[in-house]
């Protein structure tokens, strides 16, 4: 089976909530999940793709820190900035990326929240 390179096939930007074996020890540096629910439908991950980390500052908290302070804070990040990024191949054989976005919303809702950001050709000829 020859292996095509992943192409985004459609944007999503949609909540979903995530599902684990075991809880992740620090609860604002997820690990891949082992599922998720979206548009009320089940996926079980089978297998994680690439991961990767942004610690970049967006909006209003892209102007709030001083420069030498920002260089420390987009290699580590900083409180409530940051995004956790999962390529994932689901029991369908669709791939799909996933983010855990760190940003707080308000004083009620400090906790981050979870997105599916895209679904990706599956990279197998004929799938």
């Amino acid at each position: 089976m020859a292996l095509k390179p992943l192409l985004p096939r459609h944007f999503y930007a949609e909540p979903i909530q995530v599902s684990y074996e075991q809880a992740p020890d620090y609860e604002k540096s997820p690990d891949c999940p082992a599922g998720f629910t979206w548009r009320e439908e089940e996926y079980k991950v089978v297998e994680l793709l690439n991961a990767w980390v942004d610690f970049q500052r967006r909006g209003r908290m892209a102007r709030n820190m001083q420069p030498q302070h920002a260089r420390v804070a987009s290699h580590r990040g900083s409180l409530g900035v940051g995004r956790f990024y999962f390529l994932v191949k689901v029991q369908t054989g669709q791939v799909y990326e996933l983010y855990y976005d760190r940003a707080i919303q308000d004083t009620d809702r400090r906790k981050g929240r979870w997105f599916l950001s895209a679904e990706y050709d599956s990279g197998e000829e004929g799938v």
